[in-house]
This record gives structure tokens, sequence and C-alpha cells, in this order.
């Protein structure tokens, strides 16, 4: 598992590594690096995985099977008492996952295979009913949407750690200026508060996102072989039923069935995937950041996390690194399950199978680049002396708009702009500052008084709405 904060910035980090070797020899035919023993630890935490893994998959279908048995009972489908009687005594411990995986190798779906072994865990009576009107997708969908809803309250979770940790540093350093840039070239002076609270922005939306997505996406799915619940006959006893599995299970109940029109699905990981995008673009910015020539930010400090085999000063920003990747995979899973969408008819011959890969592999990625995203600014270490060396490297070029609206009712603004320009381009040319290059010119001095220049040539003083944006985006609470 990826080691808490507290764990990064202790000693007791070494001994923990050491149990590595263990895991590895369990675990060498892994083909993934997000199931490796070797890497999993940098794109996925255990807890997610346990969402996600075998095991749980097939309790979540036992959950769907029993849940089911409940509701008909409760709507009276079938014998009042079969529900709980099925509930009783169909549990994942009993399963022989060796004859469900060898079984499923040749039917193509596991829920055949587990029927089976479910009614053997029954009595006659009650083994009777056990998947009654179901069909093999109802089963896996609604599994699917459990995991994904347990999935989201640690996507949840994780998002609030993050939005906390970056308002601290939006708060911290509302009034820390440093150069603005666009096209990797200093543009105008912003401060490190307001680069944090643009990052909480989106980080804010994604929460309201996600609370909107939740009754549109996480649907119980209950509508037999094509979808009509006619294995229930002609009247509402089907109906009546998956709104009362909805209610057992604690998902929303769909005005109809849902089993080919997948978008609930693909809002959820297309929803990871604009996560993902999010915390690439913080991760990118830190990573440019804390390379040597800006030496702005850097990582929390952990002995030896992100060293080189061979240069001894190296200390690589990892955790950027890998949400970065994540970001990556996260868009490319994204087109999996929007593919996903186009199935034929009344029951998909093969596009649905991608979620199977998508899903799991999404969650995992996006709590990993979450949890990692949280262990770097939760401690990055923030160089303001530098943000204000680098501010000052230009020798005032950073404040030309500055100047150059300072001018404009004096000049108009396209002479104003033609002046600036020149200034500049003498000041990249000759070394000189740039508030020197102006008080050459006749039209910036009969324009405007040398303390007023001065004030213009000041990056501090032009930090526009920043400040008051920082406090905005603090103000909001979800």
């Amino acid at each position: 598992m990826i080691l808490s904060r507290a764990a990064f910035r202790a000693p007791s980090i070494i001994p923990k590594i050491k149990i590595v070797p263990r895991v590895c020899r369990r675990n060498m035919g892994s083909v993934s690096a997000i199931d490796s023993s070797i890497f999993r630890s940098l794109f996925g935490t255990e807890e997610i995985r346990k969402v996600f893994d075998d095991t749980a998959y097939i309790n979540r279908c036992i959950d769907a099977e029993t849940a089911l048995a409940r509701a008909q009972s409760q709507c009276g489908v079938i014998p009042s008492s079969i529900g709980s009687q099925i509930t009783s005594s169909c549990s994942g411990s009993k399963i022989d996952f060796d004859r469900l995986r060898n079984e499923t190798e040749i039917v193509g779906y596991p829920i055949l295979p587990l029927v089976r072994q479910l009614v053997s865990m029954c009595d006659e009576e009650a083994g009777k009913f056990v998947h009654w009107g179901a069909t093999t997708q109802d089963i896996m969908d609604i599994a699917s949407v459990l995991q994904m809803k347990t999935g989201l309250d640690i996507v949840e979770r994780l998002l609030g750690d993050v939005s906390r940790s970056l308002e601290r540093l939006a708060e911290k350093y509302k009034d820390t200026p440093m150069a603005g840039r666009t096209h990797l070239q200093h543009a105008l002076p912003i401060t490190f508060g307001y680069k944090c609270a643009v990052w909480l922005s989106g980080i804010q939306r994604h929460k309201e996102r996600l609370e909107q997505l939740k009754p549109r996406a996480l649907l119980v799915q209950y509508g037999g072989a094509a979808g009509t619940l006619a294995s229930l006959g002609s009247g509402d006893d089907g109906l009546r039923v998956r709104k009362e599995l909805a209610k057992e299970l604690d998902l929303v109940n769909p005005s109809i069935t849902w089993h080919v029109a997948r978008d609930g699905v693909a809002e959820i990981v297309n929803f990871l995937a604009l996560l993902g995008g999010s915390l690439g673009k913080l991760a990118l910015d830190l990573i440019i950041m804390s390379s040597n020539e800006f030496g702005e930010v850097s990582e929390p400090f952990v002995p030896h996390r992100g060293a080189s085999s061979t240069m001894p000063q190296k200390r690589n920003p990892i955790s950027s690194e890998v949400i970065l990747a994540a970001s990556k995979i996260l868009r490319s899973n994204a087109s999996l399950v929007l593919d996903g969408m186009v199935s034929d008819f009344e029951r998909a011959s093969g596009p649905w199978h991608l979620e199977w890969v998508a899903i799991p592999e999404s969650f995992v990625i996006a709590v990993g680049a979450l949890h990692q995203a949280d262990f770097a600014l939760s401690g990055l270490v923030v160089n303001t002396e530098q943000m204000g060396k680098n501010l000052r490297s230009t020798q005032g070029l950073i404040v030309g708009e500055a100047v150059m609206m300072g001018l404009a009712p004096h000049l108009g603004r396209g002479k104003a702009h033609d002046v600036v320009y020149e200034a500049c381009k003498e000041s990249i040319e000759g070394g000189s500052t740039l508030f020197d290059c102006l008080m050459t010119k006749k039209e910036v001095t009969s324009s405007l008084g040398e303390k007023e220049l001065k004030a213009l040539c000041d990056p501090f003083n032009y930090l526009g709405a920043s400040q008051q944006m920082v406090e905005d985006v603090l103000a909001i609470k979800n």
C-alpha cells in the first residue's frame, strides 16, 4: 500500500520497504503495473484494491442475488420466508474460487457458475428461487455499481483531503508574489496562493460533479433477459421488485432498464478522467516549478525518494510524475467506456467487456493519484525567496503591460504599446532594467513622473484581483 504522510516523513520508511521481497515472491505472476508487487504502491492503495478485487466482486454479486431474493419475498413474488433463507445460506466464504474460475472460462461469465454454487448452499426449496427472473448482466451490473458506489465514497474522501491541503496553501501564500507564465515565458505577476486557488477551484467543481452524478449513475439493474422483466409476468411485479431491490441496496430505481444504455457508467469513468486531468495539470506545474532552473517548490523530503542510481544530487518529483502518468491512463480508459456505450440491440455482443478492464483500473489509478497528490501538497516545500528572485530575473520586463496601461491614457494604447515594446527590446539587448530604458524615452518622462514610473515597474503593485479571487475560492464550501 502507499505509505501515509506520517510514514513518508518518519525514519521508519526503510524498515517498511524491507517487507516488499516477501510480497514479490507471492505475486510474481502479475503483468500489470497497478497490480505489480514492485510498482503497485505507486499507482494505488490497498483500500481501493480491496473494493475491486475478485473476492469483493463475487461478494457484491452475492449481495445482488440475496437482495433480489429478499425484494421478491417482500413483494410476494416468491414465498415470504425464502429471501431470508437464501440470505443466511449464501456466503462468499463458502465459494470455491478454483471451480468458479474454471467454469467461468467455459461459460464466459461468472454468474451461472456462481449461481450453481449458491444453489448448493441452500436447501432444496430455497435453492429453487436463487436468481429468480434475473439474467447474468443484472447481477454483474449491480455488483459493478455497488463497487463503484464504494469507490466513489473513497474518491470523495480523498478529494476532501486534497481540497484541504490546497486551501491551506492558498491561504498561506495568498500574498506571495511570483512570476505568472504563459507559453513558459514570464507573463504577469501572480501570487502562489492564486495558483493554488486555481488548482483548488477545479477540485471544488469535481466535488460538485460527484454529488450530481450519483443519482444519474448509481442505478439498480434488474430487467431479465431483454430488459422487459417478462419473466415476472405482464403485471407490475417486476417493477415492484426492482423498486424494492433498489431500496435493499441503497441504489436509485431507474425509470427503465439501462443495461444497453451505458451512459451512467461512462459518466463515472469520465468523471475520474476529468479529475485526473486536473491532477495532471497540477502535477505538471509542480514538476516544472521543482526543476533546478526554477527551484520554486519541491515535494516533501523523504530519504532516497526520487534518488538516481548514478547521480547522488537527484531529488526527482516522484509523486507528481506518477500523477501525470495516472492522468494519461485515466483519459485512455475514458475512451474505452465511451466505446462501450455503442452496444448492439438489447444485449451487447462485446463492448460491455471493456468496462471489466476500465472500471477497476480507473478507480485504482484515480485513488492512487489523489493519495499521491495529498502527500505532495500537504508537505510541499515552498521557496518564496526563489519565487521573488525569479520574478525579478527579467529586470522588470514582467510589468511591461503595467507600464503600457499607465502610459495609454497619455499616449493612446497603440502608441504606448510601441514605446514600451521598444524599451523592452533595449532592456533585453543591453542588459539594463526596463525602468532605466523607459527613463531615456521622452514620451515616457513627459507623461509620467519618476515616482509614478517606479510604482508601475514594481511587480508587487500589479497583482490585479488575484488576492480577492483567492478569498472568493476559499469562501466556497462544498
